[in-house]
């Protein structure tokens, strides 16, 4: 995925495509989805092109990470990256992130993916002082020369977690909020990427929903999800939420970015094409709890880039709305 790394396994040999499939859904968090109902939201994907799963050790305490095994496991020539996560699991200390710790997360995500060598494995978010640690990342290069996993990257919740990061010279990926309400990647981030020739995921593409536009300031959601529970970064990041807007603001937004959707397009799609074409991006990783969202979402891979009358509508209505509330703290 990045530095010339080979992404691949026994099992897959291709790049991630543009538009991938991000699975903290079919794991928990975002209120219940059974596993009947997971299991065609990866069918749909799959046969939509999308080649490139992310998932985490955390997201259902392996729920998402077996329901993807089971899904591959029939199906021996469909070639699909998948990355997952590490680390979550356990106190969020930097004195938990040691080779001994790695390599138990480690067999425990291949027993639930029923793999040999994990295509991409990333830190999921750890404290910021383990991104400045040669141990940690020596422990990382350990479980390349051991064939654990083909390749590793960090995911971050700050700019400066990433830029530090893409110094590493082992990071393949970096995994970071990037939306058309969360900007400052752009400027700060990418770029950096570019250059170390690192690749970039983005994920919370649609802001947890805000950027679907289907949401008011009366929308309820269940109480077991995190945009009930997480909203002030009670369990989490609260950027992971909302992208750290505050509801109301970010509803009144979604309504305007809504607006500046080309005939034919769902407010989702613009967003996905928008990140889609920010120079240096390798994949973007919406999430899906229906066959429907799946394919939608699949589909702005091949939607036409966006005029710059429309690009310019969204930076402006970003400076307007939502910059005063994020890049302060992200």
């Amino acid at each position: 995925m990045g530095r010339g790394r080979s992404a691949g396994s026994s099992r897959s040999h291709q790049h991630a495509s543009v538009v991938g499939l991000g699975t903290w859904q079919l794991g928990a968090d975002w209120g219940d989805v059974d596993d009947k109902e997971a299991l065609t939201v990866l069918e749909a994907a799959a046969e939509s092109g999308v080649t490139f799963f992310d998932t985490a050790d955390v997201y259902g305490d392996g729920r998402s990470e077996q329901t993807i095994a089971a899904f591959l496991s029939g199906r021996p020539d469909l070639h699909v990256l998948v990355a997952t996560k590490m680390g979550r699991r356990v106190e969020q200390i930097p004195q938990n992130y040691v080779l001994d710790n790695f390599r138990a997360w480690n067999d425990r995500s291949r027993r639930n993916l029923g793999v040999d060598r994990i295509d991409l494995v990333q830190l999921h978010c750890p404290p910021t002082p383990v991104y400045s640690s040669d141990e940690v990342f020596d422990a990382l290069d350990t479980l390349v020369e051991e064939e654990r996993v083909a390749a590793y990257g960090v995911s971050v919740e700050t700019c400066a977690e990433a830029l530090t990061a893409i110094a590493r010279p082992g990071v393949a990926s970096v995994q970071i909020i990037l939306n058309p309400f969360r900007m400052k990647p752009l400027y700060e981030v990418l770029p950096a990427a570019r250059e170390a020739g690192v690749g970039v995921i983005a994920r919370v593409p649609l802001a947890s929903g805000l950027l679907s536009g289907k949401y008011t300031e009366a929308t309820v959601f269940p109480e077991n999800d995190h945009r009930t529970y997480n909203r002030h970064g009670e369990a989490f990041d609260q950027g992971e939420t909302f992208s750290g807007v505050d509801y109301d603001t970010g509803v009144r937004a979604a309504a305007e970015f809504a607006a500046l959707a080309p005939d034919g397009w769902t407010p989702a799609q613009v967003a996905l094409r928008w990140i889609v074409q920010q120079p240096g991006v390798t994949t973007v990783i919406p999430g899906a709890r229906s066959p429907e969202q799946a394919r939608a979402n699949a589909a702005a891979a091949k939607l036409p880039d966006l005029p710059g009358e429309t690009l310019a509508a969204i930076r402006e209505l970003y400076e307007r709305r939502i910059r005063q509330h994020v890049e302060g703290r992200w």
